[in-house]
């Protein structure tokens, strides 16, 4: 059976891999809607240039031209399963610039 240290940790490994996955999520959105995944992230989080899982999923992702397609809603929704509100209002603010685009 299990400890309880042993869970815990394996918590810890499953959020943190989940959050890479938010991250890269966001990236790749941003990259699909030539948008600066850092640029964006700093107007939210202002204080922390340099995120490290930033620029680790940065590498994972593709050209645009590669890449599915990153839904509105799924971007949004990762976002706020995080917690990360002030990130997904940067990114409302950007999906309303993108529709008026259009």
């Amino acid at each position: 059976m299990s400890s309880k240290n042993e869970i815990e940790e394996q918590i810890i490994q499953n959020y943190q891999k989940d959050e890479k996955m938010m991250i890269l999520v966001f990236a790749q959105w941003c990259i699909n809607h030539d948008l600066e995944p850092e640029e964006l992230y700093l107007k939210a989080y202002p204080t922390q240039s340099g995120n490290q899982a930033l620029k680790e999923a940065l590498e994972l992702t593709v050209s645009k031209e590669e890449a599915g397609e990153v839904p509105h809603d799924t971007v949004l929704g990762v976002l706020s399963l995080f917690g990360n509100d002030d990130l997904a209002f940067v990114v409302t603010e950007e999906m309303n610039k993108l529709t008026k685009r259009k």
